[in-house]
Parts: structure tokens; sequence; C-alpha cells
């Protein structure tokens, strides 16, 4: 079962029900409560594919307080694409053709009050790296997403996924959704990088510094009050060199 400890936190798999619950109210506080998304019940949440995924735990090594969690869902390949959170927002039927295990990772989320702490990130990382190598995993994949339905302030980091980062056509989603920004066909303007690494994602820039791609639009859903891109690494694109400090927290 993963297990990974590093300094002040310890990276593990859910094992029971109150592990879960946990961390659907660890998500409730990071992507629900004062963020403008739709209410949810109970403080918590949650859906149909909480029960399908293996859920990740990132916690204090001292206390056991829960600061970062995230679910994994694994497919045997391209062919099981359809299941997975991301078909609800993209048609990405080009993905079939791929014939190694994927694995989509969902609801990433850190506690806001620990927010600024880099090691969380790191340890969560080192996690996913753990289970990846163990897994035969070939390709991880998810939706990246920044705060807020309005675009304007993400100009810049949009431009600059329009120039350096789109999927490659064999792989790229096509629009599903009904409400989406086609910044790859809309946009004209030449990224200003400093502005723009500022207002992407830490998640989203972790998956570009690896060699990540993204879809040609966003998403704009105004449940969870965000713009997302689907995101998508190929685990055999990753800089040898990053591959090797990945593995490095991860042993």
């Amino acid at each position: 079962m993963l297990t990974l400890r590093k300094g002040r936190y310890e990276a593990r798999l859910a094992r029971t029900g109150a592990d879960i619950a946990a961390a659907q109210r660890l998500r409730h506080r990071a992507f629900i409560a004062g963020t403008g998304a739709a209410a949810r019940d109970g403080d918590r949440d949650t859906d149909a594919f909480d029960a399908h995924c293996r859920h990740v735990l990132v916690e204090e090594t001292r206390g056991g307080r829960l600061v970062c969690c995230f679910r994994l869902l694994p497919l045997s390949d391209g062919a099981e694409i359809d299941r997975c959170y991301s078909a609800q927002y993209y048609e990405l039927s080009a993905l079939k053709g791929f014939s190694g295990r994927m694995v989509e990772m969902g609801r990433f989320c850190i506690d806001p009050d620990y927010a600024g702490d880099p090691d969380i990130l790191r340890v969560a990382w080192g996690a996913m790296t753990k289970f990846v190598d163990d897994e035969g995993v070939e390709m991880l994949f998810g939706c990246s997403s920044f705060a807020g339905t309005e675009t304007q302030a993400y100009l810049d980091a949009f431009a600059m996924l329009k120039e350096r980062h789109l999927a490659p056509k064999r792989w790229l989603p096509k629009v599903k959704a009904p409400n989406v920004f086609r910044f790859a066909r809309r946009l004209r303007r030449k990224p200003d990088a400093k502005r723009a690494m500022l207002t992407m994602p830490p998640l989203l820039r972790t998956y570009l510094l690896m060699g990540g791609w993204v879809s040609d639009h966003a998403v704009v859903d105004r449940d969870l009050n965000t713009l997302h891109v689907f995101t998508g690494l190929e685990i055999k694109a990753i800089p040898p060199a990053r591959a090797r400090l990945l593995r490095g927290v991860a042993g």
C-alpha cells in the first residue's frame, strides 16, 4: 500500500470511510466554502466518482492533521476513458487509442492554511510518482483549474498555454461542454511570461514543467466557479533530470 514519509508530512492511501470523509471535508474547504461555488450539503464535497477512486491523504506526521488530498482513478488503457470524471466535460475519443495504463488525478487540494508550504506539493508529487512507478502508469491526466469563471485575469496564462503547451493533435480533446473559452482560437496576444506564470495554478505549473500539455479550450464550470483545462502528461516525456528529482522524493 502506498505510503511516503518526508520531513513534516506523510502521504498514504485512505483506508476507511472516515479517511474519505475527511478528504471530502477538506475538498469542501478548498473548493466550495467562500469560493462562489454552488453550495453542498453537510460541508462535504462528494460525487459518484469517489466510490471508484483511490484517495491519497497528505498529513502532518505530528498530530495527523490532513493538509492535502487528491484522488486517483486507474484505467487499463484509453478504451476506458469514458469512465473518467474529465469525460463529462471533454470529448476524449482521441485518447481511446492510447494503449498504456492511465490514471486520472482529480480533486487535488491543499488546506488553505498551509497553501504557502512547498513541501506539501513536493510530498504529494512524490506519492504520485511512487504510484505511477508501482502501477506501470504511462499517462497521467486530469482537469487543472483557475479560480473564478472570468478569463480576463488569465489571458497571459492562456496565451502561454496556446503558444507552448497545446496537446499533440493525436490526443487533442474536443469540445463537449456547453460553455467554453476557446483560447487557442481567440487569443492573438504574445504572453507576458512573468504574468502568465504568476496566474498559472500551481498544479498546472508542475504538469507543464514535467512536459505536460493542455486542451485548446477551457471549460467554464459554474458549479465549482472555475475555468479548467484538460491536462495530460505522458510519463516517458518527463525530462530525465526532473524524473530523477521526483523519484528521489518518492524513494
